[in-house]
This record gives structure tokens, sequence and C-alpha cells, in this order.
């Protein structure tokens, strides 16, 4: 190579500026995998302190009974050498066919035994019914804004506050609940009052993203639709209303997410510490069903970790019910991705 060549222009020279960049660029990285391991770690925490109490060594390795039962008190003695752990119903069997077990010091822990299904069942409903109203609403609202309302300080007004309601911590929407829903309304302490809590705790989100949704449908679809001779009505429903599905359902996941994990609310609004029945059982009327308080994991992780005096029985209980928790919010978001991810596929453009 000539050595007298000219050097290339192109050439990327390094420059304080460039060098500056790079310090920024490196930190930006490390920003994010320090918040990737972060969450890593704690996923695998839960996972592997969840697991030993989700499954076991011998078949059929999992703990049926952690998600069948209700939870009961743990009573840990030791009888003739040998140290037992029984939950409550156990225990009392045991004693009543030994009454000499029954003159033993028996050690109890509150919570700590049987298993979370009426935590599990209600975290469903609360779940469901919630974004079904969320989505009513939250669509209603949408397609009014995007498509009927005119611009104006009042529609203005209207975004603006939508975006402020996404910022209202929850504890604040629980006592919104628990002020409108619990004693204005008489719903007490119930289903309903939880549904409704969540659902407006969630509405921005569904509304915003909904609205950008159908205002990404291109207006030539309107417009064919109404030179058709479709009412408006008929071109939403028929025309732009399917290719905004995606990105609803987007909406749906985020809502999920968030009314899964939260507490406060239905700390004021829908939650009970302990109830052995489930919401359909013992019905007089069918009407009982959504006026009648429920069990949730979220609730139920909190008064485990923060409201009992901690051991290692509770331990297991806390980790084994956040692991079930964050599996029930996995498959539903799943649930909600994969229909996404159909709809997406059938309503191309």
């Amino acid at each position: 190579m000539d050595a007298t060549a000219a050097p290339n222009i192109f050439k990327k020279r390094s420059t304080p500026g460039s060098r500056w960049e790079k310090r920024v660029f490196g930190a930006f990285r490390a920003a994010t995998y320090l918040v990737l391991f972060c969450g890593a770690s704690v996923f695998l925490t839960i996972f592997f302190k969840g697991a030993g109490t989700v499954f076991k060594a011998e078949a059929p390795f999992i703990n049926t009974t952690f998600f069948t039962d209700a939870p009961e008190s743990l009573y840990v003695f030791e009888y003739e050498g040998v140290k037992h752990e029984m939950g409550d119903r156990q225990y009392r069997t045991f004693t009543d066919a030994i009454p000499a077990a029954a003159k033993v010091h028996a050690d109890s822990y509150v919570y700590s035994a049987g298993g979370i299904w009426p935590a599990i069942a209600g975290t469903v409903l609360l779940v469901l019914g919630s974004m079904t109203i969320a989505l009513v609403l939250g669509v209603s609202a949408a397609i009014y804004l995007s498509e009927y309302a005119k611009e104006g300080p009042f529609i203005r007004f209207v975004r603006l506050a939508i975006l402020n309601l996404a910022g209202v911590p929850s504890i604040v929407f629980g006592l919104f609940g628990f002020g409108m829903f619990v004693n204005f309304f008489g719903w007490n302490v119930s289903l309903v009052a939880g549904w409704f809590t969540l659902a407006f705790m969630v509405l921005p989100v569904v509304i915003t993203a909904s609205e950008e949704s159908l205002r990404s449908v291109p207006k030539g679809f309107r417009e064919g639709s109404l030179a058709l001779g479709a009412t408006y009505w008929q071109t939403i429903r028929k025309n732009v209303l399917p290719y905004a599905l995606p990105g609803i359902l987007t909406s749906s996941i985020l809502g999920i997410a968030r009314v899964a994990g939260e507490t406060a609310p239905i700390m004021f609004t829908a939650a009970y510490v302990i109830r052995d029945k489930l919401p359909w059982e013992d019905l007089k009327h069918a009407s009982d069903f959504i006026f009648q308080g429920v069990m949730a994991l979220p609730y139920h992780i909190y008064v485990v970790s923060s409201k009992i005096p901690q051991n290692e029985y509770t331990e297991r209980v806390q980790y084994g019910t956040a692991f079930v928790f964050l599996l029930i919010v996995a498959l539903i978001a799943a649930a909600s991705i994969i229909l996404r991810n159909h709809l997406r596929n059938r309503y191309k453009w």
C-alpha cells in the first residue's frame, strides 16, 4: 500500500463529542442491563423458592393441595419422637383419633397450611369482571372521542383529564370505591364493588390505547364504506373497529397486568382476609354471586407477608402464592396476546 496515499475522508475519527457519546451510550446500556438483572433476580427468587411449595419430588409432582384447598393454620408438634406438620382439619382428625396427642404442645402458624384456591378463584373473577367493564366503557369512550367528538376546548379538557387520571395513586381509587360503591351505593365489600373500582382505575390506559388504535385505521376505510351507503355506525362497526382490535387488546394486556397486581383498591372494596366458601357456593339468589367479597392473591400475599409473625412456614406460602400469582397473570396475558395476534393476522391492510 502506498504510504503517500491520501487518508480516507469517510473514516470515522475520534473527537471529544464522539467519545462523550460513547460514554453516554455505555451508561444507558449499563442501566438497561442493571434493570434486567434486578428484574431477573426478583423473578428467579420467586421461581426457585415458590417452586418448592408448588412442586413435589414424587408423583404427581404438583402440590395439588396448594391449588385446591383453602388456607388453614399449621400445627407443628412432636409425638412419640416423630415431628408432625398438619393443617387444622388434619390436626383435629389426628387428635380425635389419638386423644393423647391433644395433650402434646403444638405450635400453630396461621395461614401456613392448606392452599390458596379461594384466592385464585377470586383473583380470576376480579380480573375478568373489571377488564370486561373497562373494555366496554373504555372502547365506547374511545369511539366517541375518535369518531364523533369535534375538537374543541371541552374535548381537549376531557383528554387532559384522562391523562391525569392515569397518574392517580391506586390507594385513591380504593378510597373512591369505598366511598362510592361500598357506602353510597350500598354494595358492601363485594365483587361488583371491586370490579367497578378496578375498571375505573385502568380506564385511562384502555381509552388512550383504544383511541390511538382507532385513529391508526386509514381514513380510506371510512370513506369507502360511507360512499357505498353505509351509516357511520355501520362503518365504525364493520370497517374500523375490527382493524383496531389488535391495539385495543394491547391495552387490555397492560390493564390486566395492573388490575391483577393491585392490593389497595380491593382491600377497601372486594377482598377478605379469609373466606372458605367460593363465590358460587350456597347462593340463595343469583344476584348474591356479585354481592359478596372474595379472597385475592395480592391481598393474601400482603397479609401473609406483613400481618402475621414471619417464619419458615409462612415464607413457603408467600413465595408459593407469588409464584402462582405470576403464573396466572402470565396465562391471562398470553391468552390476550394470542387473540391479538390472531386478529392482527386476520385483519391486515
